[in-house]
């Protein structure tokens, strides 16, 4: 999967506009490197509305805890419950392993977030 297609946001989350209109939202490579091996995801609720920045989620690995936010608001519609018994698939694949897909309130919001280009200058 390319990641050029996604937006970005300054804390490390990555947001890609599926082909149903929903957008999937993950840890980028960058955070998993700097959290070392996930071993438990915390996923927010079905239904929970959330603002763009709003802290929705937590991934704990072998160092830390990380708080997971969300890049546009909007309503959570699907978590990836697969997280809940396998979240070294973060580890293995951050751009893949997505958290959960939002009904955005607003897709220009997206607009607002950072492309790849500018993403890998903010992590060099």
């Amino acid at each position: 999967m390319s990641t050029s297609q996604l937006k970005y946001t300054t804390t490390h989350q990555w947001a890609r506009l599926e082909e149903d209109g929903l957008v999937s939202v993950g840890i980028t490579a960058f955070a998993q490197e700097e959290l070392g091996d996930i071993v438990f995801a915390e996923l927010p609720e079905l239904g929970r509305q959330v603002q763009a920045g709003e802290q929705v989620a937590v991934v704990e690995s072998v160092k830390t805890a990380s708080e997971v936010y969300t890049p546009i608001s909007g309503e959570v519609v699907v978590i990836n419950e697969a997280l809940n018994d396998a979240p070294e698939r973060i580890n293995d694949q951050p751009y893949t392993a997505w958290f959960f897909r939002l009904q955005a309130s607003d897709l220009a919001e997206l607009d607002a977030l950072l492309d790849a280009d500018a993403y890998q200058s903010l992590t060099q």
